[in-house]
């Protein structure tokens, strides 16, 4: 099992949007991402803070992502 990197929001949205999804709304500090096959996150977004590995493993399950293939969007 491969660690989990820790990246904040900035790049975890990148990685996101490389991986074919689209920011379709942000309320606050939640952008909300989705994918054309209809997979759904939301991603907190605070500058300059590391995303927590609970909440990074938490967005990995919902756009059904193992760490190795968000690895290689980073």
């Amino acid at each position: 099992m491969t660690r989990l990197p820790r990246v904040t929001a900035k790049i975890l949205l990148r990685a996101l949007r490389k991986a074919g999804f689209e920011v379709i709304r942000v309320r606050g500090s939640h952008h909300y991402m989705k994918h054309a096959d209809g997979r759904l996150t939301v991603v907190p977004v605070h500058a300059g803070e590391v995303l927590g590995p609970g909440l990074l493993r938490d967005i990995l399950r919902d756009v059904e992502m193992t760490v190795e293939q968000f690895s290689e969007f980073l």
